[in-house]
């Protein structure tokens, strides 16, 4: 007769899976999904006999919340700074031994990064060097 076990993994088990995961693909991030998994686990597989307050959770909730706001503010404001570039010249450093320049026609995000398009190759904005503002004819009216 065989038995098979109905235990739940260890919780060190479950932690070095989850782990795992996370390391099978180094650029993806832990989103808000992930994190209530994380803190799933961490509940079920607290000690009973001295368990997390629920105001621990919604500190590590409202922790999680605010980092994740901050982050994208950040991701904001590298878009409104990058759109800001929109035809200005720039000097970009394309590599350690050569830089390029030209005119801002546009913005794309790859990856969730702002990237400025000059001369239809997409530059990272870590890549400009300096910016020479758009000059702006003044027009003038004749009155009658």
């Amino acid at each position: 007769m065989t038995i098979t076990s109905l235990a739940s993994p260890s919780p060190s088990t479950a932690l070095t899976s989850a782990s795992a995961d996370t390391t099978a693909s180094p650029s993806s991030t832990l989103n808000q999904n992930d994190f209530l998994k994380l803190l799933v686990a961490q509940m079920q597989y607290q000690d009973p006999m001295n368990p997390q307050s629920n105001t621990d959770m919604a500190a590590q909730m409202a922790q999680f919340t605010a980092l994740q706001q901050a982050s994208q503010s950040s991701s904001s404001l590298a878009m409104m700074q990058a759109n800001g570039l929109i035809g200005s010249t720039v000097q970009l450093q394309v590599d350690t031994n050569h830089t390029t320049s030209g005119i801002v026609t546009g913005v794309v995000m790859n990856n969730g990064s702002p990237e400025v398009t000059v001369g239809g190759t997409n530059y990272n904005l870590s890549q400009v060097n300096s910016v020479t503002p758009p000059t702006t004819t003044p027009t003038t009216s004749t009155g009658n």
